[in-house]
């Protein structure tokens, strides 16, 4: 027997979102998630796995539906259907960014809802076989890791973080999400206790990767201060546009500081 698919919805108006759920579970989908911003969308997406999202493209929050699901398919490959109650022309071009496997034009039927779903799993299931790997790296291993991976936006705005960022950076979950990566934390020289260049705009700049191995302390908004190894680089879509960077920071075991020391 074929597994069940598992559906994430991202929908600010509860009614209708209700009402989606209610339209998938008679046909025997699985609704493992209902959310409301497109922020909440790209963390969910990690830690949930669906096999396809379904998304309104106007919702509350900062992230828009076609930002967040752009995110989502080119860092997750993770399938998207539209839900819209517009159907101007910008933001079509917008959407196709996105790469989305089906658009429902607001008020829907049942039948529209699942055909669309149909279609969207079965051509995603072509579609993935030929898909390179994943861009950032396979998303249960980001997020089962015992270091931090962190995804910001163009404007250094964190829009992804695995669940041990928290701890490492000593933050609430509320004070990560949508924040600038360098009001979260500050990388300073160790050796010198100066600040290092915004990591950021570091990688944006260059359009390179960006290493920070040596002689480098984080130092979290509460004041405590971490020896790390920082590795930054750029993330780009299948056109080839830059849509954020990645950032991976590790702590130094007690050994690795000894070591670095004696060198």
């Amino acid at each position: 027997m074929a597994p069940i698919p598992r559906i994430l919805i991202v929908e600010d108006d509860e009614i209708i979102s209700n009402l989606i759920a209610t339209m998938l579970e008679r046909k025997g989908y699985g609704v493992i998630g209902q959310v409301m911003s497109g922020e909440e969308a790209i963390i969910k997406s990690a830690e949930l796995e669906p096999d396809l999202v379904i998304m309104d493209i106007n919702l509350c929050g900062i992230l828009d539906g076609v930002s967040a699901a752009r995110y989502i398919f080119t860092l997750f490959q993770i399938p998207i259907i539209f839900l819209t109650a517009l159907s101007d022309d910008t933001l079509l071009e917008r959407a196709k960014a996105a790469q989305p496997y089906g658009f429902i034009m607001k008020p829907f039927t049942d039948k529209e809802l699942i055909s669309n779903v149909q279609l969207g799993l079965y051509n995603h299931s072509i579609r993935k076989k030929f898909l390179d790997k994943y861009p950032v790296g396979d998303p249960k291993k980001i997020m089962n890791a015992l270091e931090v991976v962190v995804i910001t936006d163009n404007r250094g705005r964190i829009i992804f973080f695995n669940p041990y960022t928290p701890r490492l950076f000593d933050a609430l979950e509320t004070q990560l999400l949508m924040n600038p990566f360098r009001n979260v934390v500050t990388l300073v020289n160790e050796q010198t206790n100066e600040p290092l260049e915004d990591l950021v705009s570091e990688v944006t700049g260059q359009m390179l990767v960006v290493m920070h191995e040596f002689n480098t302390e984080m130092v979290t908004r509460s004041g405590k201060r971490r020896k790390v190894a920082v590795v930054a680089r750029p993330i780009k879509d299948e056109r080839n546009e830059l849509m954020g960077v990645f950032i991976h920071i590790k702590e130094k075991s007690l050994d690795q500081i000894k070591m670095a020391k004696k060198g």
